[in-house]
């Protein structure tokens, strides 16, 4: 019997590491920071192959909902869910499959990130296939792995084992952001990949998951699924929600799963060799569009006029000035009406900080 895809993507992030671009009412994925689309929009353009728009769902926040439906105008508002309280992915991915069990039995959800780039679509689409007939196949998880440039430690790790079938890999255990020691190690086994964090499952195989290792969260979850569709649905999703487990797909039911066994465990991987970047901060964005572009000097810069002399690998945003640099390299000054970021590059990575610092001096206007 054919899958019916559901894209599920998740919204609800503050991309704080995009200050002062990217704010609590307009997000990261919700700014153009690679082309003319929002970042939330080139998502939607790329799954739009596999599923119908009224088969998307976007599990988002109040503070974003309403950029959310604007920029999404082709999704109904009841396809648009804010979560009242942030709870990681497990119960956004977890309210998805509860919903989706009672309506379709066929269901297959995919968990995406809002704000990923992907290079090569027609690729990305072709291994989504693959994982769509695998997740639809029995009770399979399957997870999209990066084949790892470096040592990097800001990414969780798959470790594989046997290929099977063809195309795919089977799983067996998934290591949190490890240090540069371990990262190192993982990169040199070459049986590791870096973890995408998209997922591929049927909703029935996400709502046992819940069921057997998040017994308390699946109860509230179909609680509120119960109610989807009805008049009593907002109430229930404020009452309930708030009382799920905080806790990611990974921590709360990958690797539970992953304890069974390479073999008993039925969780795959499939390489995602389509161009794949998470635009973690602004110098990986600089990183991104300069490899695009490849500007002789490296530099990246917007503004009403530019002149540069003896400055190189700099990321300069101020649209509405005159933009000089002189002598300077490997900056990152981004502007806006209220605020100015000046960092350098190999820093850029503790922007969030700053969100941080205006969370705690309550200056809600800056955030």
């Amino acid at each position: 019997m054919a899958a019916d895809f559901y894209p599920v993507i998740l919204a609800g992030g503050r991309g704080t590491r995009f200050w002062p671009l990217s704010r609590r009412k307009r997000a990261k994925q919700l700014l153009a920071l690679d082309g003319k689309q929002t970042m939330i929009q080139q998502t939607v353009a790329r799954l739009l192959p596999l599923a119908p728009s009224g088969r998307f769902w976007v599990v988002t926040n109040a503070d974003l909902r309403p950029e959310v439906l604007r920029q999404l105008p082709r999704l109904r508002a009841e396809q648009v869910i804010a979560e009242p309280l942030g709870r990681n992915t497990a119960p956004a991915i977890g309210l998805a499959a509860f919903i989706l069990k009672a309506r379709d039995p066929n269901a297959v959800l995919g968990l995406f990130p809002s704000d990923h780039v992907i290079g090569d679509r027609e690729r990305f689409l072709a291994v989504l296939r693959e994982g769509i007939e695998i997740a639809a196949a029995g009770e399979n998880i399957v997870v999209l792995g990066i084949q790892p440039s470096r040592a990097e430690t800001g990414y969780g790790y798959i470790e594989v084992g046997a290929r099977s079938p063809a195309n795919a890999w089977r799983v067996r255990r998934f290591t949190e952001k490890p240090n540069l020691e371990q990262a190192a190690e993982f990169l040199r086994r070459g049986n590791f990949f870096w973890n995408s964090g998209m997922f591929l499952w049927s909703a029935r195989t996400l709502a046992s998951a819940l069921t057997e290792h998040l017994p308390k969260t699946a109860s509230l979850l179909a609680q509120i699924a119960a109610d989807f569709g009805t008049k009593h649905f907002a109430a229930t999703l404020r009452r309930l929600y708030g009382k799920c487990e905080n806790i990611s797909v990974d921590y709360g039911l990958i690797e539970p799963r992953s304890a069974k066994g390479e073999q008993a465990a039925n969780i795959f991987c499939l390489r995602g060799d389509f161009g794949w970047n998470d635009l973690g901060s602004w110098t990986s964005l600089h990183e991104h569009r300069t490899a695009k572009s490849t500007p002789p000097d490296g530099n990246l810069i917007s503004g009403r006029g530019i002149f540069s002399l003896n400055a190189s690998r700099n990321y300069v945003h101020a649209p509405e000035k005159f933009v000089a640099v002189v002598g300077v390299s490997d900056v990152v000054v981004v502007e806006t009406d209220d605020a100015l970021l000046v960092t350098s590059r190999e820093n850029a990575q503790d922007v969030g900080k700053i969100v941080k610092y205006l969370d705690e001096k309550n200056l809600t206007k800056l955030v």
